[in-house]
């Protein structure tokens, strides 16, 4: 069997495989999926991508580390579906001459329709009440509105000022907060003033943690926190105590913690599914032919 020009080492749960993505894949070459779990081990992840020149990257347990690229020196590419870059070792990409792609705001419209969905969902308690109803129950408690609200965003790519509009769009007040230029006494002041506060920052060495006991300590204890991003940006203990405890209302989490849950599925729509897949495809086919887009790192010369 000849080596594949591209390899999809990763793709479950199953998104690529017999999608119009995956036809794309195959106009350009040799193409091999692997739809079953095992990416997430260095030594089985070398062995799927192989003497392969491109790897698509669609899960982020799959992690391209130095051992990874070590381990296949025909890798010339890594195209990500989707933005994040926190489980591809980016400085050894760049020495061992990998260009690496991904896909930025193409899911930024979903994410953003279900960082307000967490927000409505927590602040109106609608997961409690409907489980109370199932119940027997006829609750009554008091709720939060949105409306003359203060909506704290931290982070303000694509993704982010969507929220920020949307946010807008209901009647609160929004308050942002930039990676790039914000400081930490705007980030405080933000986190005092906020009712609602919503993460969209990148997952980097300087954003982990980026919300740990201190920074909880200054919510208002009626404020509802949101996380469409990575789970890493908050601390899980400091969050878990600060639920228990009713120093925060609640919160809305897309990444795996606790109270108001969805399984990381913020841009699972169709549209962006197909869209997004088609983009990470059309980034290896600019490669191939020596015009890559959105490059995350290119080879150190």
């Amino acid at each position: 069997m000849a080596d594949p020009l591209i390899s999809v080492p990763d793709d479950f749960p199953s998104v690529f495989e017999k999608s119009a993505a995956h036809e794309a894949a195959r106009k350009l070459g040799e193409t091999r999926v692997y739809a079953a779990r095992g990416a997430d081990e260095e030594q089985e992840l070398v062995k799927r991508i192989g003497r392969a020149r491109v790897a698509i990257n669609i899960r982020a347990h799959a992690r391209f580390s130095d051992g990874v690229f070590a381990g296949c020196p025909q890798l010339k590419m890594v195209s990500i579906w989707g933005t994040g870059t926190d489980n591809i070792d980016l400085d050894s990409a760049g020495r061992r001459g990998v260009t690496v792609c991904n896909t930025p705001g193409a899911n930024a419209f979903a994410v953003a329709e279900h960082a307000l969905t967490l927000m409505l969902a927590s602040g109106r308690r609608l997961v409690h009440i409907d489980r109370e109803m199932r119940g027997g129950a006829w609750p009554r408690e008091m709720l939060t509105q949105c409306l003359g609200k203060t909506l704290g965003v931290f982070g303000t790519g694509t993704i982010g000022a969507r929220v920020a509009a949307l946010g807008k769009a209901i009647g609160m007040e929004v308050l942002t907060w930039s990676a790039r230029t914000g400081d930490a006494r705007a980030k405080e002041e933000i986190l005092r003033s906020a009712d609602f506060v919503t993460l969209h920052l990148r997952l980097t060495p300087e954003t982990r943690g980026f919300l740990g006991r201190k920074e909880l300590s200054l919510m208002k204890k009626t404020a509802f926190l949101v996380n469409t991003g990575r789970g890493a940006l908050v601390e899980r203990e400091a969050l878990l105590d600060a639920l228990a405890t009713k120093k925060i209302a609640g919160a809305g989490l897309d990444v795996f913690h606790t109270v108001v849950l969805s399984p990381h599925n913020a841009g699972q729509t169709a549209e962006v599914v197909r869209d997004g897949l088609l983009r990470a495809v059309k980034n290896v086919e600019n490669f191939l032919a020596g015009k890559p887009t959105d490059v995350v790192v290119a080879p150190v010369k």
